[in-house]
């Protein structure tokens, strides 16, 4: 008996063992065959996509500069990312299984809820393709190449191009402008009113105050208003009732841009009224709705664009130093090394690390207070500062260019801690913390480098007394 038992159980193991290796053998066969495809089109080819649906008919191509646009049902810049993935998603059309062969009614899988026109560069006709219902199985959908006979089943992803609507497809930043090619901004809401201007080495505000600007806020200020997106369209070709409506006609803030590179000023009209915000600018005809409350930048005073470092410089990109005060005068170079010297000659080696630390207390110099059109330097002590800090810095490469600071120190005020300072630059002061006058030399040893210690003799190498 157990003879037989044991036989029956060897059996039985065989045939499990001989099942496992068939089902283990059966993706690999499957892997192995190729991809069916029911569109195989290059995307860069598409020129025109036609999708219909129940709700509307949306008909996008690509211009003579190979940018795609609405069509249909209205005219308008498209969103080329959104656009770009419905063309990619029908021109390469994986079939995830063959439903029905031939002759069959593709009402029965009501085909076509949905209707795909892909027209391909250098071919006439477009390929269609009809989509119908959803897989309840997989959610994979039902669909019919026109021409092609087979009802075949396409993956479920192709769902998410299908069912965004116009506005999905639209482009929603139709205010955008590039921010690098602004240089001048003029501003005027209720509660602000300011103007600045780029130069050469950065933003300056010009009114109501002259003053050094800070370039990442005017940066970000352009920002929010380029990058602002619609959530809503409130007019596609405004009229002087549209502008009515909305309140532009009287609008709560007016910001006016110049962009000489590419010849013409542009400005924004922006009002709230009620629960919306609109948008709109003498360079466009539509009115938007933004999707942010572009009056969280509009709203800032001037001295929030204000620049409150006394210098803009990166300590790390320090080559030179001169220093001048009563009885002083020093001048330190860095060589390749990144050893720090006295002279130009280099041949005597200063203390890096104090000269280092020094420099970066003057990058941080920053104000706690502004003197305005100050009466005269005299009165500040800087008519005869008691300290003169020049700094210059070089980026890397060949051919860099070297870029100076110089800070003039003037009156401390002993009580506050304060002293005032200029950037020879600005004709405005700063109140800074004096404590950063604490890492200035008294004497060219101050940066020195230390004296090395002197060994003291080991007991066992002093010779015995006789």
């Amino acid at each position: 008996m157990k003879f037989k038992s044991t036989i029956i159980i060897l059996v039985v193991f065989v045939l499990l063992l001989g099942y496992m290796l068939f089902l283990d053998k059966k993706p690999a066969d499957k892997a192995s065959a190729p991809e069916e495809k029911l569109v195989t089109l290059a995307s860069a080819d598409i020129q025109k996509i036609t999708l219909k649906k129940e709700s509307e008919t949306l008909t996008f191509k690509k211009d003579d500069k190979g940018d795609w646009l609405v069509a249909e049902p209205l005219e308008a810049k498209a969103d080329a990312t959104e656009v770009n993935m419905l063309a990619e998603a029908f021109a390469d059309l994986k079939i995830e299984r063959v439903v029905e062969k031939e002759g069959v009614d593709p009402k029965k899988y009501q085909i076509p809820l949905k209707e795909v026109s892909i027209w391909s560069k250098g071919q006439t006709a477009p390929v269609k393709v009809l989509v119908g219902m959803e897989n309840p199985l997989d959610k994979s959908l039902f669909a019919q190449k026109e021409g092609d006979k087979r009802i075949v089943l396409i993956p479920s992803a192709i769902s998410t191009s299908l069912g965004k609507t116009l506005f999905d497809y639209r482009q929603k930043d139709v205010f955008k402008f590039e921010t690098g090619d602004v240089t001048g901004i003029k501003l005027q809401t209720k509660d602000a009113k300011w103007d600045a201007q780029k130069k050469d080495d950065g933003w300056f505000l010009q009114a109501p105050i002259k003053a050094l600007a800070k370039d990442m806020k005017i940066t970000g200020f352009l920002d929010a208003l380029g990058n602002m997106k619609a959530k809503e369209f409130a007019a596609e070709a405004k009229t002087a009732d549209d502008l009515k409506k909305c309140g532009l006609d009287k609008p709560e803030a007016r910001v006016t841009l110049a962009i000489p590179k590419s010849n013409k000023e542009v400005t924004f009209l922006i009002h709230k009224a009620a629960d919306k915000t609109y948008v709109t600018t003498s360079d466009s005809n539509k009115i938007i709705v933004p999707d942010t409350d572009p009056f969280t930048e509009l709203d800032k005073k001037p001295d929030d664009y204000r620049e409150t470092k006394v210098v803009a410089f990166n300590s790390w990109q320090a080559a030179k130093v001169v220093l001048k005060k009563t009885g002083l005068d020093l001048t330190l170079t860095k060589a390749a090394n990144d050893k720090w010297y006295f002279g130009a000659a280099q041949k005597e080696e200063a203390d890096g690390s104090k000269i280092e630390t020094f420099v970066r207390k003057i990058e941080s110099l920053e104000s706690s207070e502004f003197v305005d059109a100050p009466k005269s330097l005299a009165e500040h002590g800087l008519d005869k500062p008691q300290a003169e800090v020049t700094i210059v810095t070089k980026e890397a490469g060949e051919k860099a260019v070297e870029k100076s600071v110089t800070v003039f120190v003037g009156k401390d005020d002993k009580d506050k801690k304060k002293v005032v300072v200029k950037n020879a630059r600005l004709d405005y002061l700063f109140r800074v913390d004096s404590a950063f006058m604490d890492d200035f030399p008294k004497e060219k040893k101050d940066w020195k480098l230390p004296e090395p210690e002197k060994k003291e003799p080991d007991k066992k190498d002093v010779p015995a007394k006789k």
